[in-house]
């Protein structure tokens, strides 16, 4: 196994340390020998892992090649959610005291190097803290308010730490770098579905009619069924499954709702990684040129990389926000004045940029998978007088284009297969696929987790299947874990 610590600036990692190999964040991202190289653990060790930083995606870019980073997405997430670390904190609660009961004072800073601490009284805490939020460097801050509480953590830059830690950060870090195995949560199983909806938003993925045709499918296959919303936080744990049915966004409760499932064992569709993969365009980028999947003419756009926009696409040509869904967050850009104040407004949010060949079309294919099977197929036609299948210009009102359902019989069947290809690269949940035909090519442009289903529109052809074809999903799930 391969081991990269990826650092900010290589001046802050003055470590011996056999078998590792140190390289920038920047050459990681843009370097594309590291894309194919197999059996790796990426130890990103960057100064910052706030979203759509450079630190982020080097975490991001590390799953979407198949490499095993440290510390994951996922985890980068968890310690932004103060409702899962104090949820950890009550976990936990037993080891906490213990172990800190000898303190006097009424705050208690921990460091974590590489999952131990210098000081023995506190070898078990480090370590199942490190078994819950791996990353090489923690500092876990706790408070005494009548007992000890987990108030938060997150990861240590390397140059925070103080001089007189080094020495210790070497003997920890080399049984730290032989370590085989990452631990494992053992789910369980049993019969009731939650579905999250919330009724404030304009243009969720299922409509209020498919919501109840979703209630009536799960009666028929005996599961018991309640909605429930963004308060319901603390309820996870009380079902057995979860279905996203709102728009998901990976800072936002939609994810912490689908990690939460995950970690207490539910069947979640969206699983959080589909989020992940899903919502970020530039990990959609890596995973499908890495598969040879046809997408369009895509260049992944950096501060150092922004005068090859025009040369490689020409103009116009489109620029996508990373997490961009529903056509906001895309912007078509036809001169070079516009190209560069687009990529200004961007680069205020992210360190990195989609920018696409502009590829017009009447309509573009979508093709719901399902286990790894299509099940329903659409068109979804441009605005008239526009280039998307949405037009966000107008404030008062969202003009869309249009759809129509057909049969899978009356899709090309490279499209179909176009679409399952690349939806099997996300995983084996709930997807739409994105595609667009020009002549006899068809090109990839995303795979959306949380699709429409709206009564309607996608249930056109299937009517009541549809939502039969889902609820099944979660059964069969349910029935293996219980054999598991």
């Amino acid at each position: 196994m391969r081991n990269l610590v990826v650092v900010s600036d290589p001046k802050h990692w003055n470590f011996q340390i056999s078998g590792v190999e140190i390289i920038q964040a920047r050459a990681y991202l843009t370097d594309t020998k590291y894309s194919d190289i197999p059996n790796t653990k990426v130890f990103n060790l960057c100064k910052s892992y706030r979203y759509q930083t450079t630190g982020y995606y080097v975490s991001l870019l590390a799953e979407a090649r198949q490499h095993r980073p440290i510390p994951s997405v996922t985890t980068i997430q968890d310690f932004k959610s103060q409702t899962i670390i104090r949820t950890i904190s009550d976990e936990i609660d037993e080891l906490i005291q213990i172990s800190l009961s000898r303190l006097k004072s009424s705050n208690f800073i921990l460091s974590i190097y590489f999952g131990q601490n210098f000081a023995k009284q506190y070898e078990s805490l480090s370590k199942k803290l490190y078994n819950l939020f791996q990353a090489p460097l923690l500092r876990a801050h706790f408070i005494y308010q009548k007992r000890w509480i987990l108030q938060n953590i997150s990861p240590i830059p390397l140059y925070e730490i103080p001089e007189s830690h080094r020495p210790y950060i070497v003997e920890f870090a080399k049984s730290y770098f032989a370590r085989k195995r990452f631990p494992r949560r053992i789910y369980e199983t049993v019969d009731d579905l939650a579905i999250l909806v919330n009724s404030e938003e304009p243009s969720p993925p299922s409509n209020k009619k498919a919501i109840e045709k979703f209630i009536e499918a799960a009666e028929q296959y005996h599961l018991r069924t309640e909605l429930i919303t963004k308060d319901d936080f603390s309820r996870v744990p009380e079902f057995d499954a979860l279905f996203i049915r709102e728009t998901t966004a990976v800072n936002h409760h939609t994810y912490r709702f689908s990690r939460r499932a995950a970690t207490e064992g539910l069947v979640v569709i969206d699983d959080p990684m589909s989020i992940l993969i899903s919502t970020n365009k530039v990990y959609m980028t890596e995973i499908l040129t890495k598969a040879r999947i046809p997408i369009p003419k895509t260049l992944i756009v950096h501060k150092d990389n922004r005068d090859l926009v025009e040369k490689e696409l020409g103009l116009p040509c489109v620029l996508k926000q990373p997490d961009s869904s529903f056509s906001q967050g895309v912007v078509k850009v036809t001169d070079r004045q516009s190209l560069r104040s687009a990529l200004d407004v961007l680069f205020n949010t992210s360190s990195l940029i989609i920018a696409q060949e502009f590829t017009p079309t009447e309509f573009d294919w979508r093709i719901g998978v399902l286990d790894r099977k299509p099940f329903y197929a659409s068109k979804y036609y441009m605005v008239p007088g526009h280039w998307q299948i949405c037009n966000w210009k107008d404030k008062q009102m969202v003009r869309s284009g249009g759809s129509e359902t057909l049969t899978l019989q009356r899709v090309p069947e490279q499209v179909v297969q176009m679409a399952v290809k690349a939806a099997n690269l996300v995983g084996d949940g709930l997807y739409g696929v994105d595609l667009k035909q020009i002549n006899n090519k068809v090109y990839v442009i995303e795979v959306n987790d949380n699709p429409s289903l709206e009564h309607g529109v996608e249930d056109f052809v299937l009517k009541d299947r549809l939502y039969l074809t889902v609820i099944k999903s979660f059964v069969n799930r349910l029935k293996k874990k219980k054999y598991e």
